[in-house]
């Protein structure tokens, strides 16, 4: 279990660098550009292999005690640790972005988005793996940082080099925006270090923010906030994540809606949660409030690009439906209750399935009509996509009844413990404010729910100038049904059988929350 987890984190880092060597003779195949896709292939599967493994033997009977655990020292004089370790909280989000990152490798292998030598577009792909693994394993303060700023650079590359239009202003938002959050994270996380004497995540969840007054509390919650509050996006700092999904691949859209934004939430979930617990309480309403907020105005946003004659890019329009579904989230973790962040941590990997699934889908249509253009996608589809692609419009219609929060599929769960958890808040939070804030998320899910269906019945029912003798679509090809049908299993698995989720995070949560104390 050791060395599986160690194998996991590094794996992607060995392999990111055997992608920049020469194919050997034998494995060239058709071209070195396919040998090199091949290998991303591989190492992507190994890598998901591995994690299938440590899962299957992860103690499911005491989830909240940190398994598979590595811990060396690093740099003696500042008491900085190679710590690995995963509990429940951490593991279903290491599975995930294995997951996704195989998969994105798969589609990539049979569809390479257009741009410079496969060799960087791996190599970039398996250190983007590699950084968003650590994050969710390290178990040290400066550790948890240096992962957090891994992901920046492969990301920008990915947006910068491979995307679409304007990816070049795209990628410098993203950058410039998740850089000055970190550096103020990082302030943050130096408080909590000198304040206490060590960076170790555990010991200081354990200690439960004793070793911290107050005031050092409400200050580290203030800068490490706003760090994790960039990466969720909660708005208003989200306004960079929609020019990153409308410039990105399709591959890069998949990996940050469903991998790197949900670094954010873990660090509120890992850090301050249990690390700075005064400071939390004080920001609690706030970061509920701006939660709200965000639900709100993302789905605006969402219902403005569905309109007809507006011109909205489906993908820009999936890319604001994440600032709701991550309002949410924050929702969730701003109760402070075990309900609550449960909700938050679910509705995590919903996310991560539901809308991987929905940028997998909107990047077959870009495929086969070279735009995202709804207005142009409703007129252009003839019969509809029921009619002349009735497995990808079929897809399409299933992937977004699951976002919207359909009972029996994955995104229901997340969003109603969330707003159990605003329903009673924890000791000391005002409960009226809460119950107002949960009413209008509740008014978020109506909301949601109109953009979705707006979305359905143009694209996939057409217009009512439709031309019925438009000819018919390509349907789903093989490759993808092979990297979407992991996807819809598991929404619908996780829809149907919340307690394989519920099982692992509840206990490791109430750890958690209590201090460190089973």
């Amino acid at each position: 279990m050791q060395f599986l987890l160690a194998f996991i984190v590094v794996g992607p880092l060995v392999g990111a660098a055997a992608a920049l060597l020469p194919a050997p003779p034998g494995l060239k195949g058709k071209s070195p550009g396919q040998a090199v896709l091949r290998h991303g292939v591989t190492v992507t599967g190994a890598i998901l292999v591995a994690a299938i493994v440590l899962a299957l033997g992860f103690d499911r009977d005491h989830p909240s005690k940190m398994q598979a655990t590595t811990d060396i020292k690093w740099i003696p004089t500042l008491n900085v640790r190679i710590h690995l370790g995963i509990d429940g909280i951490s593991l279903p989000l290491l599975v995930l972005t294995a997951l996704l990152t195989f998969l994105c490798a798969l589609y990539s292998y049979f569809k390479m988005p257009a741009g410079p030598s496969p060799k960087a577009f791996v190599a970039l792909l398996l250190v983007l793996e590699s950084g968003t693994l650590a994050t969710f394993a390290v178990l040290d303060l400066l550790l948890f940082f240096l992962a957090f700023e891994m992901v920046l650079i492969p990301m920008y590359f990915l947006i910068a080099r491979w995307g679409g239009d304007q990816r070049q202003a795209a990628a410098w938002k993203f950058i410039l925006y998740t850089l000055l959050g970190s550096v103020v994270m990082l302030l943050g996380l130096l408080l909590i270090g000198l304040k206490t004497g060590t960076f170790d995540m555990v010991a200081l969840a354990t200690d439960n923010g004793r070793g911290m007054t107050t005031s050092v509390q409400v200050i580290a919650v203030l800068a490490i906030g706003i760090g994790l509050a960039v990466k969720t996006p909660m708005w208003p700092l989200h306004s960079w994540l929609p020019d990153a999904h409308t410039a990105a691949p399709t591959v890069g859209s998949v990996l940050l809606a469903g991998v790197l934004l949900k670094m954010g939430t873990y660090g509120f979930v890992r850090i301050v949660l249990p690390i700075a617990p005064d400071g939390m309480h004080r920001f609690a309403p706030y970061l509920a409030a701006f939660a709200v907020a965000g639900i709100i105005y993302g789905s605006l946003a969402c219902l403005a690009l569905a309109k007809r004659g507006n011109k909205g890019d489906l993908k820009r329009l999936i890319a604001y439906s994440s600032v709701g579904h991550m309002g949410f989230v924050l929702l969730g973790i701003a109760s402070m209750t075990p309900t609550g962040v449960n909700g938050a941590l679910f509705a995590n990997i919903a996310h991560g399935l539901i809308t991987g699934l929905l940028f997998f889908l909107v990047g077959a249509l870009k495929d086969r009509y070279g735009t995202a253009d709804l207005d142009t996608l409703s007129g252009a589809t003839g019969a509809a996509l029921y009619g002349r692609a009735p497995r990808l419009g079929g897809l399409l219609a299933f992937a977004a009844v699951a976002s919207l929060g359909l009972p029996g599929l994955a995104g229901f769960w997340g969003e109603m413990l969330a707003m159990f958890g605003a329903f009673d808040p924890a000791d000391g939070l005002s409960r009226p404010a809460f119950l107002t804030f949960m009413a209008i998320a509740a008014v978020g899910t109506l909301l949601t729910a109109a953009y979705l269906l707006v979305v359905v019945r143009r694209v996939c029912m057409g217009t009512p100038d439709t031309q019925p003798q438009e000819p018919r679509l390509v349907d789903v090809k093989g490759y993808e049904v092979a990297s979407w049908s992991p996807l819809v299993a598991l929404t619908v698995l996780a829809g149907l059988w919340p307690a394989v989720l519920l099982g692992l995070t509840d206990p490791a949560v109430h750890k958690l929350l209590a201090g460190g104390k089973s």
